[in-house]
């Protein structure tokens, strides 16, 4: 069934940036039926595509440069794990033009309260972070990053197309077995094409058998079923591509394949 012509057209009018017109029900309405037609249940979380607030400013702004932002995410993800409350990052190696880049980034992510205090020593090159406790910020630096990227970046495929589409994050799914499962990022195109996401910023080789299972029970293509994964370079995502029935992308890669899709 397509979407609702309401819906679609809709979406395509707003500011995907800064909306909440797709958090919705109706909007995630056509998903419910694809995953209900396999016997799926769904619950989804209506607020997870709000971009109202910056989690998705922020996301694109990390994706675009994650090359020179790792080492800070890297950071400021062992300081949550270790319980740390703050952290000192050293851009005395950086050339100049990126130094400035990881302070701005830094100083921008303050300003959106992503971290509760900021301050930059400017002789020694050095920034002082104290950590967000919030638990949505540390769920944020964790992972949700990713997902906030991966699933801008689709959006913004669609809409520039003009493609109808539903689309929903952290969808959980409870297959006829009982199996229990969170689809990161999914959407529905022309209410008949899936195309699914599943975000990786660590280690995801444990998960390939999930993940074809996981593909084969949604009923979705292998080129529709993408596996984002950071640490991956072009050589493995090649690979991985020859091995298995997914499709392996690291961030440089996301957008291309994705507009082969949209």
């Amino acid at each position: 069934t397509p979407v609702p012509a309401t819906v679609a057209s809709k979406a395509q009018l707003v500011d995907i940036g800064k909306t909440d017109e797709l958090a919705t029900s109706p909007q995630q309405e056509p998903l419910q039926r694809r995953l209900a037609s396999r016997q799926i249940q769904a619950v989804f979380d209506h607020q997870a595509v709000n971009t109202t607030g910056f989690f998705d400013d922020a996301a694109r702004a990390i994706g675009e440069r994650y090359d020179l932002f790792e080492e800070l995410m890297n950071r400021v993800r062992f300081a949550y794990r270790k319980s740390f409350s703050w952290l000192n990052l050293e851009l005395g190696q950086l050339s100049q033009k990126d130094a400035q880049a990881v302070n701005a980034l830094c100083r921008q992510l303050h300003s959106h309260t992503f971290f509760a205090r900021y301050t930059w020593q400017k002789q020694e090159k050095i920034v002082n972070l104290t950590l967000q406790q919030a638990p949505a910020v540390r769920q944020f630096f964790e992972g949700g990053w990713l997902e906030w990227y991966a699933f801008m970046e689709l959006l913004a495929q669609v809409q520039a197309r003009g493609t109808a589409f539903a689309c929903a994050r952290g969808v959980k799914v409870t297959f006829p077995n009982e199996d229990l499962h969170e689809l990161d990022v999914v959407f529905l195109l022309n209410g008949l094409t899936p195309i699914c996401i599943e975000c990786k910023s660590g280690e995801f080789r444990r998960d390939i058998e999930k993940y074809l299972r996981l593909k084969r029970r949604l009923g979705v293509d292998r080129s529709h079923f993408i596996v984002c994964a950071t640490d991956l370079s072009d050589e493995q995502a090649a690979g991985l591509n020859a091995m298995y029935e997914l499709t392996f992308v690291n961030l440089n890669r996301l957008r291309t394949h994705l507009q082969l899709l949209v």
